[in-house]
């Protein structure tokens, strides 16, 4: 591991006795690095944050903090949280507290830090999150982003390595998740490495280096925000992001409800407002594309994946197929009736295959 890599996962899991909310998550988090987390609710996010800070027992895998593997000993698990601040959505406060002891607690208890010395920065902490003045006031004087900004504070008060925040704004009045965004951004300007669970997506856009989308229990797609907010490679990021309306259907073998499904797929287009054209469009592609060159072939393609997109009132409209097997495409046979009874209704088709996956994504025209 290289000295700029501060934290690491392998192959890291949870699973309850009827929820498995992390699958496989792998990645590595290097200095400096702002990541947001983003993705549907159930699908790991804030568990994930809270296995990194032991605050959940992952059932298995291995994290790794500036090189040293995480363990259940409770002094190393101590030791590690001196390393890694987390930002919690419902602030934890100790009521009991006022602002300023809140944020020197911790120092003076788990670092050694001097009283004098933790208050010194506690109030400079107070005057880097916009607080002066509030260092006497107890947490039921304060508004809910005063709350959170006081929470930020007693993080930064240990001076971590790495700072998690789980949703830091989903608590909030809208009228105050402008002040929290502002000192995280603040944040990120001063380099500061974070992991940031948020549903704030132009937030996302604008602070972060990098991006997970997660979803089904695992870090589905990693990348630059350019990349997930306007290249996403996979279609379940571009249907999130673009809070797109999906049909989506499975097959498994060649036995199937052509005309349940066919119906299915009528009133997906009925619900979203797509117009006539649009439907034989995509009736075409499923019977020619999925039915006719896939399920109906003698290749081993299970299981064949299908799903149909669009954004509000049927605009942006496209199909993705993922089917397993060898590499084929089929808009390579040009001569093929169902490929010629298809293209007419396609603008762009972009066709992939990795690991024994293939991938087509076809974009619909306007129609």
């Amino acid at each position: 591991m290289t000295d700029n890599i501060l934290l690491e996962i392998k192959h890291l899991s949870k699973k309850y006795d009827e929820a498995h909310p992390l699958r496989d998550v792998n990645c590595t988090v290097s200095k400096g690095e702002v990541i947001s987390i983003i993705g549907p609710s159930g699908t790991g996010k804030s568990t994930l944050l809270r296995c990194i800070n032991r605050l959940e027992t992952p059932t298995c895998g291995e994290i790794y903090i500036m090189g040293e593997k995480i363990t259940d000993d409770p002094k190393e698990i101590r030791k590690m949280r001196r390393e890694v601040g987390m930002v919690f959505q419902s602030f934890n406060l100790f009521s009991n507290m006022n602002v300023l002891e809140n944020i020197i607690t911790g120092p003076v208890m788990l670092r050694g830090t001097s009283k004098e010395e933790a208050v010194k920065r506690g109030m400079e902490l107070l005057q880097m999150v916009g607080l002066s003045g509030k260092e006497h006031h107890f947490p039921d004087e304060l508004s809910g982003g005063q709350k959170q900004r006081v929470a930020i504070a007693r993080a930064l008060a240990m001076e971590p390595k790495i700072l998690l925040f789980d949703e830091p704004t989903s608590a909030l009045d809208p009228k105050m998740v402008n002040e929290v965004l502002y000192v995280i951004r603040g944040l990120a300007a001063k380099d500061y490495t974070m992991l940031i669970v948020t549903h704030e997506m132009r937030f996302a856009e604008y602070v972060s280096s990098r991006v997970f989308y997660m979803d089904e229990g695992v870090i589905f797609e990693d990348g630059t925000p350019d990349q997930i907010f306007h290249h996403p490679n996979e279609m379940k990021t571009r249907a999130f992001v673009n809070h797109y309306h999906t049909y989506e259907t499975t097959f498994n073998d060649n036995k199937f409800d052509l005309a349940g499904v066919t119906a299915e797929l009528a009133e997906f287009v009925k619900k979203q407002y797509m117009n006539q054209k649009q439907q034989t469009a995509l009736e075409h592609i499923f019977e020619e594309c999925v039915v006719v060159e896939l399920l109906s072939s003698e290749k081993n393609v299970y299981p064949v994946h299908f799903c149909a997109m669009c954004g509000e009132n049927g605009e942006d409209c496209s199909v993705e197929l993922t089917y397993c097997g060898v590499p084929f495409n089929p808009f390579d046979r040009e001569e093929s009736l169902s490929i010629k009874i298809v293209k007419p209704f396609l603008d762009e088709v972009n066709y992939s295959c990795n690991n024994g996956e293939n991938k087509l994504l076809m974009q619909v025209k306007r129609l």
